[in-house]
């Protein structure tokens, strides 16, 4: 049995907690919202946009098109519901007729932020991974403290094989958050990549710092041993002899991680000899 007052009180809370819950915003919709839009009050708009939002979500096209109508009836001039209609073009994979909405918002709006990360997806929708990096260094421009901007200009350089830019994009990630484990293992990730003496250095020093972070970073661990014996090989008599001493703690760590399991490890040397080929 549904009950109008406890499903908009849902609705609220979802938002208020920023929830997507889009399957069962949807059903509420179905189900009471839809015949009850008169009798929300202030709140009507605001459950039109959750509602149009959760309908691109799952694919309910002629949902989302009768909120957009509805909300461009009470806001004909609304850059907010011109971008709702530009992400409803998107879902329907008619990127030109949604590129050309967010354009004129551009236009009109140039540190429209939403129009111009909607953009972005397009043309990675689209494949188009070149144009998408220029929008978003474009992007980057103006919101540089945009932590999510700079994670997928990184993810984007790192498909083209532009692993000094993509590292570039982490080190910017680190400055942000320097106490994340998970992005020093991921400049390490990037370094070791890239291969070289140098490079190989570096990211045997960010996997040493990411474990420090969180001792329990397994993927540090390996990076650690592997980083390790490439640097033992050097010509330095005291840097090899410190690359060993790493080295040997790493596979003492991982053959300790290894033992608390329920099926040990076997064959631990012949294992880790494997992730050098």
């Amino acid at each position: 049995m549904f009950n109008l007052k406890d499903d908009i009180e849902s609705l609220r809370l979802w938002r208020e907690n920023i929830d997507r819950k889009s399957r069962e915003i949807i059903k509420l919709w179905q189900s009471t919202i839809e015949d009850n839009l008169e009798n929300l009050g202030n709140e009507k708009f605001v459950v039109l946009e959750q509602a149009c939002v959760a309908a691109l979500d799952t694919y309910e096209l002629n949902v989302a098109k009768r909120c957009i109508q509805l909300l461009n009836s009470a806001f004909p001039n609304s850059i907010r519901v011109r971008t709702l209609e530009a992400m409803w073009f998107e879902v329907d994979e008619k990127y030109e007729e949604a590129m050309h909405i967010l354009e004129n918002i551009i236009k009109q709006d140039s540190t429209n932020s939403a129009a111009r990360k909607r953009k972005i997806a397009i043309l990675k929708a689209q494949g188009k991974s070149i144009e998408a990096i220029k929008e978003l260094t474009d992007y980057l421009k103006i919101y540089m403290a945009d932590i999510e901007a700079w994670q997928e200009l990184s993810e984007l350089y790192l498909n083209e094989n532009e692993f000094n830019k993509a590292a570039f994009c982490v080190e910017e990630l680190i400055i942000h958050n320097p106490h994340n484990h998970l992005l020093h293992q991921r400049y390490a990730d990037i370094k070791y990549s890239q291969g070289g003496q140098e490079n190989i250095e570096i990211a045997k020093n960010y996997y040493c710092q990411a474990l420090k972070l969180n001792p329990n970073n397994i993927r540090a661990l390996y990076g650690v041993y592997l980083t390790g014996t490439h640097t033992s090989i050097t010509k330095n008599a005291q840097k090899k002899k410190d690359s060993s001493k790493l080295v040997e703690w790493s596979v003492k760590e991982i053959e300790k991680r290894y033992s608390k399991v329920s099926s040990p490890l076997s064959d631990l040397e012949e294992r880790l000899a494997a992730l050098e080929v």
